[in-house]
């Protein structure tokens, strides 16, 4: 994208080791804006060493550019530990771009926020028409945000990441009960491109491994995890309602 743009990516630092003195000296008379992109579907770990936003902010006024902080994840709320655009904004930097599904939990798309001024400009510039989310995309953003703001216990991402474990176990109990299965304990993890590093303590329904070819064919589909001979229901991902919507299907399935 930066090269169809006419842009010229200067990469800075190491894999590994990048400081705010990189930034620095890379900084010319053609420097159009310092760029940040945060690690939010991978980690590098080890010795490792990198600016924070602040540093960047200090060393693009000086430079007279903006700094643009790409955050990746999208995360409004405090998920462990990844930054927030707000936190990036009152660090300094002038743009953050962030997405509007993966830890927001709404649909795909691409958010940024900022200087009012530059905003303008970006959404002035004809790509912006072009690339320009449609109505329906914004109406579910819309809705999104709103729940993240009033009622963020009601966001599904949010609500698996924050559920504790014993809730999640009494459900796959009952599911069990149900189903005639067995409950057995899993390690839940994010995926979608954030929170590489973060396992979550979670439950799981097992019934035979034969019904996970059925459970994908019903309708609606209930696509599980099979392992050691099983088929795993992990119930972290499932509300109460569709977990009862997973046993008739487990039900349905078995009784063909």
């Amino acid at each position: 994208m930066l090269a169809r743009s006419g842009a010229r990516l200067v990469e800075v630092g190491t894999t590994n080791r990048t400081r705010a003195s990189d930034y620095e000296s890379a900084v010319g008379p053609e420097t159009a804006l310092l760029l940040r992109v945060h690690q939010s579907n991978f980690r590098v770990v080890g010795f490792t060493e990198q600016p924070t936003v602040r540093e960047l902010a200090g060393v693009a006024r000086r430079g007279g550019v903006p700094l643009v902080d790409d955050l990746g994840s999208g995360a409004l709320a405090d998920v462990e530990g990844e930054p927030t655009p707000r936190s990036s904004l009152a660090a300094g930097a002038d743009l953050v771009c962030f997405s509007g599904d993966k830890l927001l939990g709404g649909p795909q798309a691409g958010i940024v926020v900022g200087r009012a001024d530059l905003v303008e400009r970006l959404r002035r510039h004809p790509l912006a028409r072009a690339l320009r989310a449609d109505k329906l995309s914004l109406a579910a953003l819309e809705a999104t945000l709103a729940l993240a703001l009033e009622r963020p216990e009601e966001v599904p991402v949010l609500r698996m990441l924050r559920e504790p474990a014993e809730a999640v176990r009494a459900r796959a109990e009952r599911l069990a009960d149900a189903v005639g299965g067995a409950v057995e304990a899993t390690v839940a993890r994010v995926g979608g491109g954030a929170l590489p590093l973060a396992e979550l303590p979670s439950f799981a329904c097992a019934v035979e491994e034969g019904l996970a070819a059925a459970l994908r064919a019903h309708e609606p589909p209930v696509v599980a995890l099979v392992r050691d001979g099983r088929t795993l229901l992990d119930c972290r991902t499932l509300t109460d309602a569709e977990a009862a919507e997973a046993a008739a299907a487990v039900l349905s399935c078995r009784s063909r």
